[in-house]
């Protein structure tokens, strides 16, 4: 291993892959599972031995034409039921980008698959049936990628071809959705109409729909902003080891102290100031380092190692931040607090128990904890707030809980990855609710 006083400063490029992450959803029957077949199809990413083995299903069943929503639909029970039951992921590229894609499911009983499938997503396709227009299941949805963070919205008013692609359908749903986002707060909203089992509007414009004069929805995929890349946001490091290799030949290394982890947000640089949270004690940032080479700066969602200027007491699940630059940036560090208040979807079967303690997990931090209160649990229905005491599988609702140990949180509203956590039953190990920090 090199001594680290011989490595050349470099600067380490930002993560600017052209990831976007995206996820599908809507009301049964919408055509989610087949919109990803179509993208995937006239995108070419399909091995033609999977084409060729969904041909052949779909020939068995009597359709016309190729089933593509079975490229998704992989489960046995969901081809039997004709519905998506899990979340499936399905990756493919063009030449401008590279695309993750969530396929949710419908169905009330899978809320906590959709809030699963949200909680990475940058971006949510809608789906109306134009036949049908909006449904409950389109407002809960809608309800659960905007409080889940997502910032941008595509409505794909999907089988226009079954409604001759009249123009005053779609004007007609997109001036529905406009007064129900409105009541939410959704903002960035972008309406396609289209036809995903034809492949109008999807990938091709097609000759249909000739009076919509916007962007076909690969195109609005393609322009879309990715995570990290619109607003600069405050550095977040979370401590996952402390790297001390005592045994080492070199000896410049006997006295090495690096803190590894994976930066979350924001960016840092040598000679920074930074706070060491929970202990607030403040230093500098002597090196940045990935294996044996040093960089003068990382980036969001770059795994590296921090070497400081100070010998100061840290351990896993503490968190390094950038310093504030002046009283007026005081609201720039996270909040260091034993006590959260929270959004929580309940994803266990077995019911919350107040009166049992479990297990905090934000970030690389842990605390035991109590559910002190439930204020209110959502009907992801009718948006309607309504009082409880205990929460059943896919409740959604607002939440006090008490910490044994503080943590360093942000509002999720403002930074996903620390004002998320989970709660874990400590007798089963089990993930029993996914959270987000009010």
């Amino acid at each position: 291993m090199s001594a680290i006083h011989d490595l050349p400063e470099a600067s380490l490029p930002k993560n600017n892959t052209g990831l976007l992450r995206f996820l599908t959803c809507g009301s049964v029957d919408d055509g989610k599972s087949t919109l990803i077949g179509r993208l995937l199809f006239d995108t070419k990413t399909i091995l033609a031995d999977t084409l060729s083995a969904i041909e052949r299903t779909s020939h068995r069943r009597g359709l016309d034409e190729v089933d593509l929503s079975l490229l998704t639909d992989g489960l046995q029970a969901e081809r039997e039921q004709g519905i998506t039951i899990d979340v499936a992921y399905r990756y493919f590229s063009t030449g401008t980008r590279k695309y993750i894609i969530a396929d949710a499911p419908g169905h009330e009983q899978y809320t906590r698959n959709m809030v699963t499938a949200a909680s990475t997503a940058n971006l949510a396709i809608i789906l109306i049936d134009a036949r049908k227009g909006i449904l409950t299941q389109t407002r809960r949805h809608s309800y659960l990628a905007h409080l889940m963070g997502i910032q941008h919205i595509v409505v794909a008013i999907n089988k226009m071809d079954l409604v001759n692609y009249d123009q005053a359908v779609f004007e007609r749903i997109r001036c529905d959705y406009l007064a129900f986002a409105e009541q939410l707060g959704i903002k960035d909203i972008h309406f396609i109409p289209m036809s995903a089992l034809k492949g109008d509007m999807v990938v091709e414009r097609g000759e249909q729909m000739p009076w919509y004069t916007g962007l076909a929805l690969l195109d609005v995929l393609e322009n879309a902003p990715t995570a990290h890349s619109e607003e600069e946001e405050p550095f977040r490091f979370p401590v996952q080891f402390v790297c001390r290799p005592h045994k080492s030949d070199d000896p410049e290394l006997h006295d090495f102290r690096g803190f590894m982890g994976r930066v979350e947000s924001g960016s840092i640089g040598i000679g920074d100031a930074v706070t060491l949270l929970p202990s607030g004690k403040e230093t500098h940032v002597k090196d940045i380092r990935v294996l044996d080479q040093s960089f003068d700066r990382a980036y969001a969602e770059q795994s590296v190692t921090l070497l400081l200027t100070d010998e100061i007491d840290i351990s896993r699940g503490d968190m390094i931040v950038q310093s504030e630059i002046s009283p007026q940036e005081r609201t720039a560090l996270p909040l260091v607090t034993r006590q959260l208040n929270a959004m929580v979807c309940w994803l266990a079967e077995t019911p919350l128990d107040r009166q049992r303690k479990y297990l905090v997990r934000q970030a690389t931090r842990e605390s035991k904890a109590v559910v002190s209160a439930i204020e209110y649990r959502i009907d992801v229905n009718s948006l309607d707030r309504a009082p409880v005491e205990s929460l059943q599988m896919n409740d959604i609702a607002h939440v006090v809980i008490r910490l044994a140990q503080p943590l360093s949180v942000d509002a999720y509203a403002t930074n996903r990855a620390i004002g998320a956590f989970i709660i874990i039953d400590e007798s089963t190990n089990n993930t029993v609710a996914a959270g987000m920090v009010l």
